[in-house]
């Protein structure tokens, strides 16, 4: 069995029942984190529908909280979930606003983690997290 994620008739993503659970568990922990909706509809009949609108604001508003955090457990712990919107976002033909995710100042980081590890370089951290959700739609079905 299997469950869609549709953007209008185009099918992003079609994956097992189990992986879609987790994911819908994900999008409702960070749909709290963040205080704003996913866009991600709900699943009736084994199909969801994503609006463009809401989905970009969430993905670019994880996209900077994920950039904004220097907390090493908490950036482990979203970086799989980021990378799997990314490859939602990139199929979709949605641009993603990395130039506000790379922007974070000192006075906007939060969790931050002590001892603070050296911040990534901005190019490196955008080129890393592309790879990342590259590899990863590799094996997500559509």
């Amino acid at each position: 069995m299997s469950q869609s994620y549709d953007m209008g008739e185009q099918t992003l993503w079609n994956p097992s029942n189990g992986a879609s659970r987790l994911f819908l568990r994900h999008v409702a922990v960070y749909e709290a984190e963040l205080e704003l909706p996913s866009g991600i509809g709900p699943m009736q009949a084994d199909e969801c529908q994503i609006d463009p609108t809401a989905f970009t604001a969430f993905v670019d508003a994880l996209l900077a909280r994920h950039r904004g955090t220097s907390h090493a457990v908490m950036v482990a712990l979203s970086e799989g979930f980021v990378a799997t919107l990314l490859v939602l976002a990139e199929r979709a033909g949605i641009e993603v606003s990395w130039r506000s995710a790379s922007f974070a100042t000192d006075n906007e980081r939060r969790d931050v983690q002590v001892p603070a590890p050296t911040p990534p370089d901005q190019e490196a951290w955008a080129a890393a997290l592309h790879r990342k959700s590259h590899e990863l739609g590799r094996f997500m079905a559509c």
